[in-house]
């Protein structure tokens, strides 16, 4: 694994107070008894990549803000090993109604600079019926105290598509994260996932979602109304002020190296893809013998890589380069996908500026279906 460049670095916590309707993230409730033995097998872990540099770092899940304060403590000392980069950017995701000034006080002491919070919607009976555990009142609450603390760089996730959600709902929560001053806003549609209390209920006719043509006309207006107050969309579901996007999804949307530590955490490293256990009992006992949680290794084929490489690039509104395309592949972008290309610039669905490839607007309404053209033939 080569460490002579600057890598990014995911760390995981899979537990949560309680687990949302709509996911199916490896994460877990009423697991608070491993908290501490899953957070010194974690310390373990990251004790492997004490040589590195990460240019950013995020810690996701799950909710790391329901850590224990004893934890964040241990996560804290671990990190005292950990390099980040001069300008790196160390992301902490959090839900609302788990913030306490404490756990705030240490991760900022451990080097976090920018806060991702869960808050999906601002009206109380939409929370409630995808299964959130905070009300309005408990996020403005964690807001204040975050901008207490002196976290400035705030991403905040929403939600559209949500069952018994009206397109008014939808823009009145644009509006109040915006009269918040909230820099970075991810905003999502809901998508029904196998295996989740969504999918049971959907399958029963339960599931009151909006239908097709107003979930894209949500979709639409986020577009717009956010443009029109400041924010550049610089991929299909992220919205961000000047300079604030997003640096560590950047790293996934462009395919760079990436270093996963936890339960249910993946790295990309030099074209090899490597997976640790989803189950925090069996990472714990993992680690303890072999001092990481992985379970799988492959190195990805050429045509692997360059299929993911088309996929997480034309998430970015700016698209794929062409010219760092050859540089990576020492190949012309047209002599692979020539025709593809052909076929969608002629149906307004992508668009050659000269440098870039890139999803039209209606491209990106209709994204899942042009990038499944990119998937290569390797009979």
């Amino acid at each position: 694994m080569s460490i002579n460049q600057e890598k990014a670095l995911y760390v995981h916590i899979p537990f949560c107070k309680k687990k949302c309707d709509y996911c199916d993230f490896p994460s877990y409730s009423g697991k608070e008894g491993l908290m501490v033995e899953y957070t010194k097998a974690l310390c373990n872990e990251l004790k492997e990549y004490k040589d590195f540099v990460f240019k950013t770092i995020f810690i996701g899940g799950g909710t790391p803000t329901y850590l224990s304060y004893e934890c964040i403590l241990m996560l804290k000392e671990a990190f005292e090993d950990i390099h980040i980069a001069k300008d790196g950017e160390f992301t902490v995701e959090g839900n609302p109604g788990t913030f306490t000034i404490e756990k705030l006080e240490e991760f900022k002491k451990m080097g976090v600079n920018r806060l991702s919070i869960g808050l999906q919607a601002f009206q109380n009976e939409l929370l409630k019926g995808i299964g959130r555990i905070h009300s309005e009142e408990e996020f403005m609450k964690s807001y204040k105290m975050a901008k207490e603390v002196g976290f400035n760089n705030i991403n905040v996730d929403l939600m559209f598509g949500l069952p018994g959600q009206t397109m008014e709902q939808w823009k009145e929560s644009l509006k109040k994260a915006v009269d918040l001053k909230i820099n970075h806003i991810s905003a999502y549609s809901l998508i029904v996932e196998e295996g989740t209390p969504f999918h049971r209920r959907e399958k029963n006719g339960l599931l009151d979602t909006p239908c097709e043509e107003v979930e894209r006309k949500m979709y639409e207006y986020t577009k717009e109304y956010l443009e029109k107050v400041g924010y550049n969309q610089y991929e299909i579901s992220n919205f961000s002020r000047e300079g604030m996007e997003c640096k560590h999804n950047l790293v996934y949307w462009n395919l760079e190296d990436y270093i996963g530590c936890g339960s249910g955490a993946h790295s990309f490293i030099d074209g090899k893809r490597i997976q640790n256990t989803g189950n925090p009992e069996e990472y714990i006992k993992l680690v303890k013998n072999n001092g990481t949680g992985t379970v799988d290794s492959f190195k990805n084929s050429l045509e692997d890589t360059i299929e993911e490489f088309m996929f997480m690039g034309l998430r970015k509104i700016e698209g794929i380069n062409k010219l760092n395309f050859k540089r990576r592949f020492e190949k012309d972008i047209y002599s692979i996908y020539g025709d593809i290309i052909s076929k969608h610039v002629n149906n307004k669905l992508i668009e050659d500026d000269g440098e870039n490839i890139k999803l039209t607007p209606q491209g990106i309404q209709l994204s899942n279906m042009v990038m499944s053209d990119f998937i290569l033939d390797k009979a």
